[in-house]
């Protein structure tokens, strides 16, 4: 689904985003991205969006070189993902129901396809009687569960969610996370990148670890065990380093 591939980015003014990263992420994978401030967190997510070029590797997704798509297909490229921020970027004149509606609206589908498709969504984040509130109308768990609904609506097959709990309280942050592991077991692929440590050690999902711009750990949960290079005991002292680091401390983008 995801394949990245020897890939460095090296911004204008000498500052390290990636380091020769080498990273595989299959159909329907749920993964977290964690790292400490300036670790290459930010700098991955807007890589997969296409937001910046790399400056040596290569990025294919979904059995497509992105490198190679051109300008005018971009928009049709980020129509394979679904994007959730921190801070929800909802229109403040549109209703619920317009918010999401304008996703669909933007890929040309049908008043009849909008009418069917958006009380789908907003009964699966749980939005259903919200419909017609505005998102001052909103606790900060709404405004994101509209974000949400408005990331997916389109069906698309990846779902990219950058810091999605950073501006709530921990049990919101906790049903944000049920619906996004929710959406995963309905076969999106899931990459959240994320601060949240006590989410990521309770949730037992991929880890990718990222410092200074390198992959330094890829840890994989399959079930009730540990998958991968390292015993257990290893694992948890690993993951207790990069807490001790600072990454859910986290106060500023990569």
């Amino acid at each position: 689904m995801i394949e990245i591939s020897n890939v460095s980015k090296i911004y204008e003014n000498g500052a390290r985003g990636l380091c020769d990263c080498n990273l595989f992420i299959e159909k329907g994978e749920f993964v977290f991205v964690v790292g400490s401030s300036g670790s290459g967190k930010s700098s991955l997510i807007r890589l997969l969006l296409k937001e910046i070029e790399p400056s040596s590797g290569k990025i294919i997704v979904d059995g497509q070189d992105i490198g190679k798509i051109k300008h005018r297909r971009l928009p049709y490229y980020r129509r394979k993902m679904g994007v959730v921020f921190q801070d929800f970027r909802l229109l403040k004149n549109k209703t619920v129901f317009e918010n999401v509606a304008f996703a669909m609206q933007i890929v040309q589908a049908s008043t009849r396809e909008i009418r069917r498709a958006v009380p789908q969504v907003l009964a699966l984040v749980g939005l259903a009687k919200k419909a017609k509130a505005y998102p001052n109308q909103l606790s900060g768990g709404e405004q994101q569960r509209t974000a949400l609904a408005r990331a997916i609506v389109n069906k698309p097959p990846i779902l990219i969610a950058d810091e999605p709990t950073g501006n709530l309280d921990p049990d919101t942050a906790w049903e944000i996370m049920t619906l996004l592991e929710d959406i995963n077991d309905r076969g999106t692929t899931v990459v959240v990148a994320t601060h949240a440590h006590d989410i990521v050690d309770d949730m037992q999902k991929r880890v990718i670890a990222l410092k200074n711009g390198e992959l330094v750990r890829d840890i994989a949960v399959r079930g009730a065990e540990w998958q991968g290079n390292y015993q257990e005991e290893e694992i948890e002292e690993e993951l207790e380093e990069y807490i001790e680091e600072g990454y859910g401390d986290e106060t500023q983008d990569d």
